[in-house]
């Protein structure tokens, strides 16, 4: 039996430990067996080989622990841990803390010192150099070590190293025009081959608008800069991707508008960027609604409109997501969406994406009166008797179902299909359970119909 080191006195440890070895062999198994195997792979055996690190390292200094927690002076503590701190941080209010436990506080959304209860004025953590001294004097005297900052990793995969680098890359965004593009390219490169990186952001409030700086202060337009604007977007759509980032990245004020820009002026490189970053932002219901708010869905329409096929996947899977809440259907109705979708379906283009769309906006009472008055019911019949996709044709037998329940003036256009090709009952045999229901809900009510007529 493999010896399993610093791991095997603590059965938590360990038991994590050998999770992450299993882990670690699947995935280097997969790339060696598979010769077309995703670049994806080598990101999550990266990660787990940091993961491994951080439990070996942790697992080596927790043994001091006890030790150090009972000997150190007051002032080497931390108010939030009481132990020894390893990486003494100073607060906007002059408190020092160690740093991944004032990071914790920070992101759980407070806005305070936790000593003093002061309104922090902003989150930036400066080492304190002086205290991190004595402490390591102190160590010294005491015959323990401290480990190496740079070689520390947390719980996200990150050394301090990463840290400094990227801190020297924000700041780079406030100097020179050259030093800005340098600086961004390698900060869309670094959030894109390392999702660990894309936490950093979530370390400081300021770190998102210090990314968009070049954009925000109006120097560096889109048709001056377009490589600065697609590496900054970019990257905002790689930390967007980062679930605990998909709150901070849509409520920092400037990054929404900024999308939106993007829609309208970029590369379709950036634009295609920017309605992912949208569509991944709008993954939590209050994204949703503060992207609508914000009148982002008007570029989206536009862009589908205009049809580039590199873009039309990323944005129409963003307005699908933003539809799924109940005010912004009324908003893409406004903005016109319901014309380009209609439009682009039956000239065969998109179809798959759109009449998705289209089957959520369906349950807004406006869309109904236009899809009736639009020529779409023999459309979407039209797809259902000639398509092999059973979602396409569960999407347009549910969208026909609510034009049915809700505009008796088209039964007889439905009733005329079923007559001449058995569109509806066909699918009421062989569909999808869902689709099955609804082709079932519209012959019952055709025939209703029916019988009522000749009853009367």
């Amino acid at each position: 039996m493999a010896k399993t080191g610093v791991f095997k006195s603590d059965p938590m440890v360990m038991t994590k430990a050998m999770e992450l070895k299993k882990e670690l062999q699947k995935l280097v198994r997969n790339i060696v067996d598979d010769e077309d195997y995703r670049t994806e792979l080598i990101d999550q055996a990266r990660e787990t080989l940091f993961a491994l690190k951080g439990l070996k390292v942790k697992r080596r200094s927790s043994s001091l622990k006890l030790r150090e927690t009972v000997l150190c002076p007051e002032e080497f503590k931390c108010p939030l841990s009481k132990e020894l701190m390893r990486d003494p941080v100073v607060l906007a209010t002059g408190q020092t803390y160690d740093r991944p436990f004032i990071q914790k506080w920070l992101k759980a959304g407070n806005r305070t010192c936790p000593l003093t209860q002061q309104v922090l004025s902003h989150t930036i953590l400066t080492p304190n150099l002086l205290i991190r001294e004595m402490i390591s004097q102190w160590c010294k005297s005491q015959g323990l070590e401290l480990p190496d900052l740079s070689q520390n990793v947390n719980e996200e995969g990150i050394t301090e190293a990463d840290r400094d680098h990227f801190l020297s890359l924000l700041e780079k965004m406030s100097l020179t025009l050259p030093e800005q593009k340098d600086a961004a390219r390698e900060l869309r490169l670094l959030t894109k081959r390392m999702p660990s990186f894309r936490a950093l952001f979530s370390e400081s409030l300021e770190a998102i608008p210090q990314l968009l700086r070049p954009l925000s202060e109006g120097k560096s337009g889109s048709s001056m800069y377009p490589n600065l604007q697609e590496d900054i977007i970019t990257t905002l759509l790689n930390l967007s991707i980062h679930d605990n980032n998909k709150k901070l990245v849509a409520e920092t004020p400037m990054v929404i508008p900024l999308l939106m820009e993007a829609l309208r002026s970029g590369s379709i490189e950036t634009r295609t960027n920017a309605a992912a970053a949208l569509f991944t932002l709008s993954a939590l219901d209050s994204n949703k609604t503060l992207i609508g708010k914000s009148g982002a869905l008007k570029p989206l329409i536009d862009l589908l409109e205009e049809g580039h096929p590199s873009a039309m996947k990323d944005v129409a899977s963003a307005i699908f997501n933003l539809c799924i809440i109940h005010e912004n259907k009324a908003r893409a109705v406004r903005d016109g969406a319901l014309k380009v979708i209609l439009t682009k379906i039956m000239n065969g283009m998109h179809v798959d994406e759109l009449l998705a769309i289209l089957a959520v906006l369906a349950s807004h009472q406006k869309v109904v009166e236009e899809l009736g008055d639009s020529g779409a019911v023999p459309c979407l019949l039209r797809i259902i008797r000639e398509s092999t996709c059973d979602r396409n044709k569960e999407n347009c037998i549910a969208i026909l179902h609510t034009i049915c329940l809700n505009d008796r003036t088209k039964w007889k256009v439905m009733r005329d299909e079923e007559s001449s090709y058995g569109t509806i009952s066909k699918l009421a045999r062989h569909g999808t359970s869902r689709a099955k229901r609804k082709a079932n809900g519209i012959l019952e009510r055709l025939n209703r119909a029916v019988n009522l007529t000749h009853t009367a």
